[in-house]
């Protein structure tokens, strides 16, 4: 396993709670991401001959050992992301059960036979793609890192990993968990600077972006220009409807778990809202209750229930969100304010009177921030919910089952939720729409699929020599 540059350079890892460092990390640019796809490349013929229940006891191992440091781990986490720290307990949590459930379907993961001509055989086996290149962001970043690794790891590959140069100290603690041969998993540190170079290597085979659009659309132009594959889950603006129907407190307190975990630092947070105008006031009018009765603070104090969000300039971002909808004629009902004191904290903060061209309503806020637009039927929400430029998932909370079928199916997003504004099938990879992302994102047996490719072999045996 190699690490980053020894170089003089370093980048300086800031605890979002109190605005103090709290560490540095080698700021590795060119020359290291160079190195450490070097170091992949020359391990790949070595760990993709080696058997896959081999390569499985590896994540098992890596698992165990995991578990013995969960607590570690998730305190470096919070320290880094202000996550609240039960939040990233969770997330390392996920990590180690995707090391161990990739560990069982790797064996599994297999080619097929074809039908072929009389005395032939075709087959369609899968092989890894060679070195993977994994760019895993900040707000969620040892349960990401822990299943995109596992899945390219058990199939074959070999991985250069790049956390964000905001989390980088729990990937350390993280990749220290795994003991493997030299050049399988490899830690770069870094930003851009690294990161553009990774990508651009012609030996990187396939390239892993979560983060933001702007990122993903210039790695799927540099992966398009030499023939790479690329695979981006990107931003999300998620809708969710409120539909006429519902129990308002209710809706309200699923918004609340929506819109408000992580300080709305989740890529598939609620961000806009649809409420029907039967229930919307009632609605609101709860939601800002809950808003104001959130527990604000660092992540390592146990009362904190929100945390602060991740630097001074998402904070920027989030400010100048609200600021231009309050501006426009929007009322905050709760929060629309940074919170005094050190830190990089935003009340919970409820809008109403929202409207379509707002940043609020087209933009991704990536804050703590739930808008609302009344709206007087349930076509008008499916059709305001589908007019953007983003398409990753969307919760919809309604006691109409005709309601449910046609969300699920009029919805133009990866995931569709119903009645919970949290949850998704384990075992599958929606694929984001628009700006989103492209390819198979998420944990299941189709992100094997999606680190591996298919070869067809057509065999038939050869005559016999004469005589």
């Amino acid at each position: 396993m190699t690490g980053a540059s020894d170089g003089a350079e370093v980048i300086p890892v800031t605890d979002p709670a109190t605005g103090q460092v709290i560490g540095v990390v080698p700021a590795g640019g060119e020359l290291e991401a160079r190195a450490a796809v070097a170091a992949a490349a020359d391990a790949f013929e070595g760990w993709r001959r080696t058997a896959p229940a081999e390569r499985a006891r590896a994540l098992k191992e890596a698992a165990r050992r995991l578990r013995e440091r969960a607590r570690d781990i998730a305190e470096l986490q919070t320290l880094e992301n202000g996550r609240p720290l039960r939040e990233s307990m969770r997330g390392v949590e996920e990590a180690i059960s995707k090391l161990e459930m990739y560990a069982e379907l790797g064996a599994l993961h297999r080619g097929h036979s074809l039908p072929g001509e009389w005395g032939a055989t075709d087959m369609a086996v899968r092989e890894p793609h060679g070195v993977v290149a994994l760019l895993v962001p900040w707000n969620d970043p040892v349960a990401i890192a822990g299943g995109q690794i596992a899945a390219a790891l058990v199939t074959g590959n070999t991985v250069v990993f790049k956390p964000s140069e905001l989390t980088p100290l729990s990937a350390i603690a993280f990749v220290r968990a795994f003991e493997l041969p030299d050049g399988v998993l490899n830690l770069l540190h870094g930003d851009a600077r690294a990161g553009a170079p990774l990508v651009a290597d012609p030996r990187v085979a396939l390239v892993a972006h979560t983060g933001s659009v702007a990122t993903g659309r210039e790695i799927a132009r540099v992966c398009a220009e030499r023939g790479a594959r690329c695979l981006l889950e990107l931003g999300g603006k998620d809708p969710l409807i409120v539909d006429r129907d519902v129990d308002p407190a209710w809706a309200a307190e699923q918004a609340a778990g929506g819109a408000f975990a992580n300080a709305g630092q989740v890529c598939t947070s609620v961000e806009r809202i649809y409420a029907h105008r039967d229930v919307a006031e009632e609605f609101a009018e709860e939601l800002a209750r809950r808003a104001d009765a959130l527990r604000v603070g660092p992540g390592l104090d146990p009362a904190s229930e929100m945390g602060p969000l991740i630097d001074e300039r998402q904070l920027a971002v989030v400010d100048r969100h609200v600021r231009e909808a309050l501006d426009g004629g929007a009322q905050a009902r709760a929060g629309g304010r940074r919170l005094d004191g050190e830190g990089f904290f935003y009340a919970p903060t409820v809008l109403v009177g929202a409207r379509p061209e707002m940043l609020i309503m087209r933009e991704e806020t990536f804050g703590p921030v739930a808008a609302i637009q009344v709206v007087g039927s349930f076509d008008e929400a499916i059709a305001a919910a589908n007019a953007s430029d983003y398409g990753l998932a969307a919760t919809v909370l309604t006691a109409s089952q005709a309601n449910a079928r046609r969300a699920w199916r009029e919805l133009d997003v990866g995931t569709v939720k119903v009645n919970s504004a949290w949850g998704g099938a384990p075992g599958a990879a929606p694929h984001p729409r628009r700006s989103s992302g492209v390819g198979g994102s998420g944990y299941g047996p189709e992100l094997l699929d999606e680190m591996t490719r298919v070869k067809v072999v057509h065999m038939k045996p050869a005559p016999g020599r004469a005589g």
